[in-house]
């Protein structure tokens, strides 16, 4: 696994150990930050189900100021602070050890990107459910490319959805005026 774009492109990064997590390809990795460019700088990344937080560490790479991790697995959260040691990024990044229901609300951001695992419907409707309480600017969520999430949730609409392959993002986009 290795950053695709930005300030670390090409550098390696570890990989959690065992098969708990289901790392983001590559190519839906760069797709996805082509599409976020234009919202990157200096923005507050939170990146949920982190695994390895090659999510998270390519949006620092790509300019996000901060990123914010939340990894309920002690193995992947070992992996995500010697990834960010290794890269130098300690300072720009909090990795918050707990389930990420329990966590993501409590964390301010920009952009929320969700990977739950693709078995746990449940993990989609709750998170998306917690998440449309506060309006989140942006809120991504990769899914299997065979689920279809919902088009709104609560303050959240759903305004696009990336396919690459398998997989799917769906971009949901909170509507303040509510």
């Amino acid at each position: 696994m290795r950053v695709i774009g930005g300030e670390f492109r090409s550098r390696r990064l570890k990989s959690v150990p065992g098969l708990e997590t289901r790392p983001t390809p590559d190519r839906l990795r760069e797709a996805l930050f082509d599409v976020l460019a234009p919202r990157m700088e200096g923005a507050v990344f939170l990146d949920g189900y982190a695994g390895s937080g090659a999510v998270g560490i390519e949006a620092l790479s790509r300019g996000a100021a901060r990123a914010v991790f939340i990894e309920r697995s002690r193995a992947a959260v070992r992996t995500i602070q010697e990834n960010l040691a290794a890269l130098g990024l300690e300072s720009r990044a909090v990795v918050v050890a707990a389930p990420v229901l329990a966590a993501v609300g409590r964390q301010e951001a920009d952009i929320v990107f969700l990977d739950p695992p693709y078995e746990n419907q449940r993990e989609y409707t709750a998170a998306l459910a917690k998440l449309g309480e506060t309006g989140a600017p942006l809120v991504l969520i990769q899914h299997s490319s065979r689920v279809s999430l919902p088009e709104e949730a609560g303050r959240l609409r759903r305004v696009r959805v990336l396919r690459q392959g398998s997989n799917a993002v769906s971009f949901f986009e909170g509507d303040l005026e509510e």
